[in-house]
């Protein structure tokens, strides 16, 4: 059983039923009630039950980046002079406004940020890197790797 800081719990219906959303959350209560072998009342109570829970964050569409014109796959590593609380808090601020930055993590190691991007072109890094990151006070070091083939992207846990 997967347990929350709640310490609620998930039993092997509520996990079918997330997997199922997982897969695509576009199924009607009906098709997901069929998919888990529960009635549609009972899958609806449940469903209810884990969204207010908080397991349910939001229902989205995930869009194919290149179709959408985003060429670039990047993952930039942010470098901090000093970890001053008021320079920690006006960064993260900032990148949560940045578009392009898809995740921003808190790491361990060289590096105190993780950014994952997307860009359209050379120019836009270029541009995002120079005018957007570099001017960031408190910036003092960015390692930019650039995306050749995403060999897994998935935002599905893996619910065991």
């Amino acid at each position: 059983m997967i347990k929350n800081s709640k310490s609620l719990t998930l039993d092997n219906v509520d996990k079918s039923l997330l997997r199922a959303l997982q897969s695509d959350g576009r199924l009607s209560n009906v098709q997901l009630a069929r998919k888990i072998s529960l009635s549609p009342p009972a899958t609806h109570s449940r469903l209810k039950r884990i969204a207010k829970d908080g397991y349910i964050r939001q229902y989205t569409a995930v869009v194919d980046r290149e179709k959408a014109g985003y060429d670039l796959l990047c993952f930039i590593h942010i470098a901090m002079q000093m970890h001053q609380y008021e320079q920690v808090d006006k960064f993260r601020k900032l990148i949560q406004k940045l578009p392009e930055v898809l995740e921003c993590h808190h790491i361990t190691g060289e590096y105190d940020y993780l950014l994952k991007v997307v860009l359209r072109n050379r120019k836009d890094l270029e541009r995002f890197v120079v005018d957007r990151l570099t001017p960031i006070p408190g910036v003092s070091r960015i390692h930019t790797s650039l995306v050749f083939t995403e060999v897994k992207s998935t935002t599905a846990l893996p619910l065991e």
